[in-house]
């Protein structure tokens, strides 16, 4: 299957593939994806992670291949000749994912996709990141990054390494920042406060830091209110691409600072982000490079 579909930057849109596990309906962005593939006998890996099925060579590539529907506590496939791996690159990782069966693709606007509320997706154990309506039939939008995180918690936001950067003063320029995942966001909180960024205002999507900054605007305050904007990509309601989008071309908003911190850095998002005007951006497993480039952008920007 083609998953090579193209959207122009900034839209607020995205394609979404949909697949099923266990009988049921979920989903992934299709910037995730490299390639889909039939499914293949695969080589155990000792001691792996119980979710990590196995792997198999591809072009002279080895890619290990985790088990979703044990990831997800669904049935396992019977029919096996019938199911397809979902490769992925993402956070500077690639993986394979055993799915049952891949549906199709659908092209939606952000806004039409709602984010799961705490009975359906606790902050620290969920792995559902959006849902989806499709004609009457719910899709569900999984937390890839949270998944592989869990198997492999050395990909992801890394707090521990803050430690190296040394004693830092601290810096009261405001930032605000959008991240829908509630654990990832209270991680780039506490982790831009150990780098001595103590003027934070979190938000849990684009469309919700862009009416903060509208506010700001009819206040009067938008230099003494927002000095730099930190947003993911993947957000409900709006992405990070479109707010950028607005930003830029808002003549009172243009000139702040924003940074793209995301798990799909890579070569097309880069230079979709580079077009729309970012600043900087960066993967989310490269949280001390990060902090780096936020402080250069900050020193540039305001000499603090």
């Amino acid at each position: 299957m083609d998953t090579n579909i193209l959207l122009e930057s900034g839209t607020n849109e995205l394609e979404i593939l949909e697949f099923i596990v266990g009988g049921n309906y979920y989903g992934i962005n299709v910037a995730k994806i490299r390639e889909i593939l039939t499914y293949t006998a695969l080589t155990p890996i000792p001691n792996a992670h119980p979710n990590v099925e196995g792997a198999f060579s591809t072009r002279g590539e080895t890619i290990s291949v985790v088990n979703l529907a044990k990831c997800l506590g669904m049935a396992e496939s019977t029919e096996k000749e019938k199911d397809m791996f979902l490769i992925t690159n993402f956070n500077g990782l690639t993986v394979g994912f055993h799915v049952h069966g891949v549906v199709g693709i659908h092209r939606v606007n952000w806004s039409a996709i709602v984010k799961p509320d705490s009975l359906i997706n606790n902050a620290s154990s969920g792995v559902a990141t959006g849902i989806v309506n499709f004609d009457g039939k719910l899709v569900i939008l999984l937390d890839f990054e949270k998944i592989v995180a869990d198997i492999t918690p050395e990909v992801g936001i890394n707090l521990v390494s803050v430690g190296n950067l040394g004693d830092r003063p601290v810096n009261n320029v405001p930032i605000l920042y959008a991240e829908d995942s509630q654990l990832l966001s209270t991680m780039i909180f506490e982790g831009l406060q150990k780098a001595g960024y103590v003027n934070l205002i979190p938000t849990n999507n684009g469309l919700e830091l862009w009416e903060i900054l509208q506010k700001f605007k009819e206040e009067g305050t938008v230099k003494e209110k927002a000095g730099c904007v930190i947003t993911d990509i993947e957000m409900p309601q709006m992405d990070g691409h479109r707010l950028l989008k607005l930003m830029k071309a808002d003549p009172e908003l243009k000139d702040i600072p924003v940074v793209i911190f995301s798990s799909l850095i890579n070569e097309e998002m880069y230079r979709k982000g580079e077009q729309l005007g970012a600043d900087a951006q960066l993967s989310k497993n490269e949280f001390n490079e990060f902090i780096h480039e936020l402080d250069r952008i900050i020193r540039e920007k305001y000499g603090a």
